[in-house]
């Protein structure tokens, strides 16, 4: 029996883009983010991130991304079987069937 591994995200802030607001640090429920000396968001425990999107959905300011690591540990190289990837969107050609080629 192989033991299942956490799922693993790679948070990102842009800090030119925070204003500093604190949403994302007070309402994330695993306390990934936290506000710096400077009053931006930073990341402070991305390990513990579960991929809620509270933070990535409620920026005014649309500084934070949330992707998930792929296989080989990169940001945003899912796995097409991936639950968590996005579903590819339909074809012209078949927009009922979004596989079909």
């Amino acid at each position: 029996m192989t033991a299942k591994r956490k799922k693993a995200y790679k948070v990102v802030v842009y800090p030119d883009w925070c204003k500093g607001c604190g949403i994302c640090a007070a309402f994330c429920p695993k306390k990934v983010l936290a506000i710096d000396h400077q009053g931006k968001a930073v990341v402070e425990h991305e390990g513990n991130c579960i991929n809620c999107g509270f933070c990535e959905l409620h920026c005014p300011d649309f500084a934070i991304v949330v992707l998930p690591m792929g296989e080989d540990g990169r940001p945003g190289t899912a796995l097409p079987d991936d639950p968590d990837r996005p579903a590819p969107s339909p074809t012209p050609e078949n927009p009922a069937n979004p596989q079909a080629t």
